[in-house]
Formats: C-alpha cells, sequence, structure tokens
C-alpha cells in the first residue's frame, strides 16, 4: 500500500469503531508541539500533516478529548500478541518501526469516558503486556502513513485492521469501578496498581515528577517520557507543556543519575 492508504485505512478503521473526531499533534524537530484539536475525521489537514511530516516532524493522534469513545489504545505490543488480540476481538494494529512492537487500538462494546478509557488500558496492559506508561485516556498515538523520525525516518503502517462490532471487548464492570469510592468512601482496587506518587505530594506535578523518575529509573528513553509528559499534563498546563515537560525529565535525569542526553 502507499502511504496513504495506510492512513486511510486507519481512519476508516477508527470511523468504523465509532470515533467521528481526533486531535492531531505535530512535534517538531526543535521539541515544539502544534496542536488541531476536534477536528472532523472527514476534514484532517493531510496537506499540513504531510508538509509537516517531511520537515522531519513527528505526526500524533487521538480520539477528541472531552468525549466518550468506544475505542481504546495500547502501546509497545509485541507484533505476535497484537495479531492474535485483533483475531479475538477486532481492531487496529500499528507498526511504528519495523522492529519494533505495535500501537494497539481496541473497540469496546460502549463509549467510554477518559477516566474510564484510562482504567480499561491499565487493565489491559496487564492482560497484553503493553506499556504500562501509556494508559492515561488520552494518549497521542502515531498516525499510520508518516514517517516515524525517531527511528531514522521509517514508515509507521498499518500492520491489520479488523474493526468488527461483533467481537468488540466487553469491559468489565469491576475494572471501570476500581477508583471509585464505594458505599463506605473507600476507593475499590480491585488489585489494579495505584497512581504513581512522589513520596507524600499527590498533587498532579508531584504525581508526574514521581511517575518521570521511575520511567528513567526504569531506562525509558528521556524523548519518550517529554512526549508522554506534555500528552499527560496538556490540559492542565496548555501552551507552558512543552518547557514544564523538559525541565522536569532534566531535573528527574540529575536526580536519578541518569546522563544528559
Amino acid at each position: 500500500m502507499k502511504a496513504s492508504d495506510h492512513t486511510a485505512a486507519m481512519l476508516a478503521g477508527w470511523v468504523a469503531a465509532g470515533v467521528d473526531q481526533a486531535d492531531l499533534a505535530v512535534r517538531r524537530p526543535d521539541g515544539a508541539m502544534l496542536w488541531q484539536r476536534h477536528r472532523a475525521m472527514g476534514v484532517l489537514p493531510m496537506v499540513w500533516l504531510r508538509a509537516a511530516n517531511v520537515a522531519c516532524a513527528e505526526v500524533y493522534i487521538r480520539p477528541a478529548r472531552g468525549s466518550a469513545w468506544p475505542l481504546l489504545f495500547l502501546d509497545d505490543v509485541a507484533v505476535a500478541v497484537a495479531l492474535e488480540v485483533l483475531r479475538c476481538h477486532g481492531g487496529l494494529a500499528v507498526q511504528t518501526s519495523p522492529a519494533g512492537a505495535c500501537h494497539l487500538w481496541l473497540p469496546c462494546t460502549r463509549p467510554l469516558n477518559e477516566a474510564d478509557r484510562c482504567r480499561a488500558q491499565r487493565w489491559l496492559a496487564q492482560r497484553f503486556g503493553a506499556d504500562p506508561a501509556s494508559v492515561s485516556g488520552e494518549h497521542l498515538g502515531r498516525l499510520a502513513g508518516f514517517k516515524n523520525w525517531k527511528r531514522g525516518g521509517c514508515w509507521v503502517n498499518v500492520l491489520d485492521c479488523r474493526m468488527d462490532p461483533a467481537k468488540a471487548l466487553e469491559v468489565p464492570r469491576g475494572v471501570l469501578d476500581a477508583a471509585k469510592p464505594d458505599s463506605n468512601g473507600q476507593a475499590r482496587t480491585n488489585g489494579l496498581p495505584s497512581p504513581t506518587r512522589a513520596g507524600g505530594d499527590t498533587s498532579p506535578s508531584g504525581m508526574e515528577w514521581g511517575w518521570v523518575c521511575r520511567m528513567l529509573e526504569a531506562g525509558m528513553d528521556p524523548d519518550r517520557v517529554i512526549r508522554e509528559l506534555v500528552a499527560q499534563a496538556w490540559s492542565r498546563r496548555g501552551e507552558d507543556t512543552e518547557r514544564y515537560a523538559r525541565r522536569t525529565v532534566e531535573k528527574a535525569m540529575v536526580k536519578v543519575g541518569r546522563s544528559a542526553r
């Protein structure tokens, strides 16, 4: 398939799953993030995206924030696992580099808000060996049909697409209730991991600091940590997000003893 065919296949899969609006993000080589939010799927600015990608910018997409969507995201899923999951539940597998794992977009039986998508994705990441740091419910994935400059300019391709409503994933009620209070006001955990915290600091920035330190200690690439933090913190920090993310990662690298990039 041509690059444009991969893009069309991915977008058609999302539409088949019930997504009709998307947020787009372009990360330029200088680190600046440019956004197009709440764009209708049929009129995405492809000329702008392709021009940016030719100029070595990375191109990302997600279902538009602020709405419930029947689509779940998993990052870094092994190819064999992704294909088996698609066979059982349908979905879309996007390979972001020839030797790498997949982005997996899974249809579910009903629309889920951002918090519920986060709970469902955390549960699925444990089941399928996906990246546990990429389950925010608002996560950006790469748009197929564009080059991944972080991996030397390789193409991001649709590996397989099987959006079948009859096979859509049913997320157990207990998973969605995992972090909601019970009748006694206590949180129900159902065995799911607690949010990352930095000591006793449960503020958003404190929890993000703890998450960044953990990811760097685990060996995650600092550029990826910055990208993940930008996606997590944008709704709270707006145009300051890029500076905040880079500064946070730089300070955390000093704390955990990682050398500068």
